[in-house]
């Protein structure tokens, strides 16, 4: 009994420890966005201010760099997620020794790493008379977060009972309409981690996008760019609007989870 409760307290220790690892970047960066230093620190404390949000709105080019992250994101997300879906559907399919040598080769992308991804699409669309910009830079994204959709996919399917389907389809149900039914509803909690993984793949990321965004400059470049010039906590500020935004919409999605698990309850 006692090394189960030392067992017990050790593992709440060790989340908690995490969790503190965790978040305190994020309360760090939070506190210098009101900090009246012209650097994003919280040493020294130079005063309580809020002129970096006023600094942040002001800051045009940031807008437009967020801007165009979030319509690259959105274009992955369309693209990608199709792509993920259909590679994951056929790989459910293959039979034989030839599986292995497909997942390997849809993987590739994914264990590629990024920086060779937005040189070789450069130089390829290059040949084609196609210069950088938010297309190629959806179209490099998504070579490799495609991967991430097809894994999350796939896991999903290997768990699905195969006889419903093939029981759908012995009572005159169409392929399309046991697809749509019973395989797509049994997906979609997959597809909708899929989707968020997708979109936030492609808004963090730096390394292939630095090749292929040409004159379309997104976020985490844009950062990027500021840290050789000097970042101000105007940077911060948007941090922390992002953070709230998440942790809001978060608290949304679980309030409407449970009052749907409540409905449901009450009905039966």
């Amino acid at each position: 009994m006692k090394s189960e409760t030392i067992m017990r307290w050790g593992v709440r220790f060790y989340i908690g420890v995490f969790f503190l690892y965790l978040f305190t970047p994020l309360i760090i960066m939070g506190l210098a966005t009101f900090n009246d230093s012209r650097f994003p620190t919280v040493s020294p404390w130079k005063g309580a201010t809020l002129k970096w949000f006023a600094a942040l709105a002001e800051d045009g080019a940031m807008w437009t760099a967020l801007w165009t992250s979030i319509v690259v994101a959105a274009g992955v997300l369309v693209v990608a997620v199709p792509i993920g879906i259909c590679c994951a559907l056929f790989l459910s399919t293959v039979q034989g020794k030839g599986k292995t040598f497909i997942y390997s080769l849809m993987m590739s992308p994914l264990l590629t790493p990024g920086v060779i991804v937005g040189i070789s699409t450069l130089i390829f669309w290059k040949g084609l008379s196609v210069s950088g910009g938010v297309f190629l830079t959806v179209v490099a994204q998504t070579t490799f977060i495609a991967a991430y959709v097809m894994l999350m996919v796939l896991a999903r399917l290997q768990r699905f009972d195969r006889t419903l389907e093939n029981a759908a389809l012995s009572l005159g149900a169409t392929q399309w309409q046991a697809f749509r039914r019973i395989l797509l509803p049994y997906l979609k909690p997959a597809i909708i981690s899929a989707a968020a993984i997708a979109f936030l793949q492609s808004f963090e990321n730096y390394n292939t996008t630095l090749f292929v965004k040409g004159y379309d400059t997104t976020l985490t470049v844009y950062i990027a760019s500021k840290v050789r010039t000097g970042l101000t906590p105007a940077v911060n500020a948007l941090g922390l609007v992002m953070i709230s935004v998440t942790i809001l919409l978060a608290v949304a999605y679980e309030w409407k989870r449970r009052r749907e698990i409540a409905l449901s309850s009450s009905s039966n």
